[in-house]
């Protein structure tokens, strides 16, 4: 594979109230089923709706008058978009089997995947590319990645190493961001949907811990965005500033938890400079090899 294993594994399960299988076991389905209702802003009506069902059943089973079938809590499940995760824990909570499987990345069940993970990793080489984990640990990196994390407290290289705190710590990359106002609202924004659409405690937590950093005050050097289009990370280095730009991929159909909560971000060159500069560093590392 060619990759720098930073954190190995698939990460800790969350603890929070609707993100924990075990504690999900002992809440009724139906505050559940209400909970990631109201989550998603619908009405009971619009639900009914969707799922094809009366008002009024939609709203025994959310009371407790009326038990869901597993048919109903998977239609339910699916229709409000209930991450792989909780769909266990609605299932457990209603007496079912959870149906989803949770596999470790180092698993021989998910070798096809963890192969597809690397190529990409590898092809995308000299640019930095990394594997994270829905609580953004990084799992899997490619060489491109470790010259970026140069002068970053060795504290926060300790597995897991969790790349939205190493950006945003005072100790960490957010020293040579220059954009740092810009990138630090463009990370926080991103993390508040995810919490908001996971009710992930963990990541609840993250970004109360990570909102509470210094912040710059002044505007940013380098504007908004990258050609007004999107949002840049622009990064000091010896060789000057490299500019950035994001993309992130997930499994399109995964049906293991593990894939489902699997994300590669991808960093491309903003300008031709920064495309210069990691190439000499790719070539520089092949000579030492």
């Amino acid at each position: 594979m060619h990759c720098v294993d930073y954190a190995p594994g698939n990460g800790a399960a969350c603890t929070g109230t609707l993100s924990s299988t075990r504690m999900n076991a002992h809440v009724p389905v139906g505050d559940l089923l209400r909970a990631w209702r109201q989550r998603r802003h619908l009405s009971q009506l619009a639900v009914a709706t969707e799922a094809e069902v009366s008002t009024r059943h939609l709203s025994f089973l959310e009371t407790g008058r009326a038990q869901p079938s597993r048919e109903m809590v998977l239609r339910l499940a699916e229709l409000l978009e209930i991450p792989l995760r909780e769909r266990n824990a609605l299932l457990l909570a209603a007496g079912f089997a959870p149906m989803f499987p949770e596999h470790a990345l180092t698993d021989p069940a998910l070798a096809a995947a963890r192969e597809a993970v690397g190529l990409v990793l590898k092809g995308h080489e000299p640019f930095p590319a990394l594997a994270i984990d829905r609580h953004w640990n990084m799992l899997v990196a490619n060489a491109a990645v470790a010259p970026m994390m140069q002068d970053i407290a060795p504290h926060l290289l300790q597995p897991p190493v969790n790349m939205l705190r190493l950006s945003l710590h005072p100790e960490g990359l957010a020293p040579r961001i220059v954009n740092l106002g810009v990138w630090r609202g463009h990370l926080l924004t991103r993390l508040r949907r995810q919490v908001e659409v996971s009710a992930d405690q963990t990541l609840t937590s993250l970004l109360k811990e990570l909102s509470e950093y210094p912040s710059p005050v002044a505007s940013e050097p380098g504007g908004m965005s990258h050609s007004g289009v999107i949002v840049p990370l622009q990064l000091a280095s010896p060789a000057g500033v490299l500019s950035f730009i994001s993309t992130t991929t997930v499994f399109g159909t995964p049906v293991d938890i593990t894939l489902a909560e699997l994300a590669l971000e991808t960093f491309f060159p903003a300008d031709a400079a920064t495309a210069a500069v990691l190439r000499a560093l790719a070539d520089a590392r092949a000579k030492a090899i």
